[in-house]
């Protein structure tokens, strides 16, 4: 496509990633006037350890950003991955070990707690350094910025200044959203205690706001003490304007949970002379009994998890899809995402301008720089191993899904098949894990008998090298003829699934027959039978 057509199809398209871009052009709609970047923000509370919804906001804010340069023809942009390090431990999560550690530092910053898992000098460090090892390696283009470091090395001190100076308009605005019992000890600044080292959640004074010294009880002991240099961090809200304001963010989107974070730090980051970002409200993740997704419960996907059982392009994929919709994240919804990214990616080559930025791969594949190329085709789904791997059992082998695959695939080898080879060692591991411990065939039962020996007949005068489609009519055929009984079509594929396959769902059982070999599909018959 030409730049032009790219453009004229961004101005108007309907994705959402451009639909955010356009509320950015309006704000600069060349860039910003001195020719520094836009800058984009997302950020992460290193509390526990970072899972899939942490991850989702770097990708969906990449994606808007690559949107905003394609309808300024490139108007420089950076993008920050903030953590919100100096937060003081509130609880300590479910999953990690160390619990005892944890507790004896609740109300420390994080980066102040000793590494639970002995790796890292602090808790924070270990699950920055596990957000940034995945945002690595799925290729992000960010910066990473602890706010430890900034509170530590004083470059926040001008804005704390600029808190104290407000302090009155600052609490004008928070007073009001806060419960009456809270009022009574809110304040914008949390000092830490020079005593404990703890973060304080107590009534604070302002003496000297150029000097930054504040009045505050410290464990029964009324004292004075400087706020800058990492002597105090900021209340959520009021931090989360100073950041806006002293970092200069243009745009940084939050889940549904933050609504009235949005509107307050936004009033908040005007009474300290600057404005709130762009930004968008997005749909939170829920597992699979419906609850939210919490880093403190560990009741989320990890990163890591999803990547045993599926490819990074099917996460990114799933996270692309229906942003201000909710969404159910759990190992049951993998195996979909996969061969739903490759069904679009199949397509996309062949579509028309527009209909390829709504496309998501076309948003993926240029989030990172690729724009697609050869291998834009998987010769069998993820569905189908599932299938192949789950009669092979949970003892099957690499080698052995690709000695099936030769009878399948043209050039079967996992060197001529990279992208083919990653999934079947997530096919291997997710039957491992999920398939083969519910796999239960069932006896045949009626005319279900008459029909699989029927099935057997036929295929038994079928030629080896008969097509996946030549197989799939063949089937077909039997589950018409009414002297088996069968009253609908997919009651005769519910058969097979359940006394061939062991599974109340399966694939097309030409696919299937085809990849997995009529012998070794007679042999399952025979034992169906007997």
């Amino acid at each position: 496509m030409t730049e032009d057509a790219l453009l004229s199809a961004a101005q108007v398209s309907k994705a959402w990633p451009f639909e955010e871009a356009r509320k950015l052009l309006k704000r600069y709609p060349d860039g910003k006037p001195d020719g520094s970047p836009v800058l984009f923000e997302t950020g992460y509370g290193p509390s526990g350890l970072p899972h899939i919804g942490t991850f989702q906001e770097v990708l969906r804010t990449t994606l808007v950003r690559r949107a905003y340069e394609t309808l300024t023809g490139g108007a420089p942009t950076r993008l920050v991955a903030f953590s919100d390090d100096m937060d003081g431990l509130r609880k300590v999560p479910d999953n990690v070990p160390n619990q005892g550690l944890l507790t004896a530092y609740l109300g420390h910053p994080l980066t102040r707690i000793p590494d639970p898992f002995n790796k890292y000098e602090s808790f924070a460090h270990h699950n920055n350094a596990m957000l940034r090892d995945f945002l690595d390696r799925f290729g992000f283009d960010y910066e990473f910025v602890s706010a430890s470091d900034r509170y530590n090395a004083g470059a926040f001190d001008d804005a704390l200044r600029g808190v104290l100076r407000n302090w009155q308009a600052i609490m004008d605005i928070m007073l009001p959203t806060l419960r009456e019992e809270r009022r009574q000890t809110y304040s914008p600044v949390l000092p830490v205690s020079p005593k404990t080292g703890q973060v304080l959640q107590v009534p604070v004074q302002v003496v000297d706001a150029e000097a930054g010294l504040v009045r505050f009880e410290d464990h029964g002991d009324m004292v004075e003490s400087c706020i800058l240099g990492g002597n105090s961090k900021l209340q959520w809200k009021v931090d989360w304007a100073m950041r806006w304001v002293a970092l200069g963010v243009d745009y940084e989107m939050c889940g549904k949970d933050l609504t009235d974070s949005v509107r307050e730090s936004g009033k908040i980051a005007r009474a300290l002379g600057g404005r709130a970002p762009e930004g968008m409200i997005y749909e939170l993740f829920l597992d699979e009994n419906g609850e939210k997704i919490s880093k403190s419960k560990g009741n989320g996907l990890t990163i890591e998890q999803w990547l045993t059982y599926g490819s990074e392009e099917s996460l990114g994929f799933y996270l692309f899809r229906d942003p201000k919709s909710a969404k159910s994240l759990h190992v049951g919804i993998i195996p979909r995402a996969v061969d739903e990214y490759w069904q679009f990616r199949e397509k996309l080559a062949d579509q028309p301008v527009e209909q390829q930025l709504g496309n998501p791969v076309w948003h993926l594949l240029r989030a990172n720089g690729y724009h697609g190329g050869d291998g834009d085709k998987l010769p069998v789904t993820y569905g189908l191993l599932l299938n192949l791997v789950g009669v092979l059992g949970a003892g099957a082998t690499r080698e052995q899904v690709w000695s099936y695959l030769g009878n399948y695939v043209e050039n079967a080898d996992p060197a001529a098949h990279p992208e083919l080879d990653k999934l079947v060692t997530n096919a291997l591991a997710y039957n491992r894990d999920f398939i083969a411990p519910t796999l239960q065939r069932r006896k045949p039962e009626g005319g279900e008998a008459a029909a699989l020996a029927a099935l057997d007949e036929e295929l038994a005068a079928t030629s080896d090298d008969a097509t996946a489609e030549e197989l799939q009519n063949l089937v077909y055929e039997i589950g018409k003829d009414p002297h088996y009984g069968f009253e609908q079509l997919r009651d005769w594929f519910k058969c097979l699934y359940e006394t061939l396959l062991g599974s109340s769902q399966g694939p097309r059982m030409g696919s299937f027959i085809a990849l997995y070999g009529i012998a070794n599909t007679r042999k399952l018959i025979a034992e169906a039978l007997s």
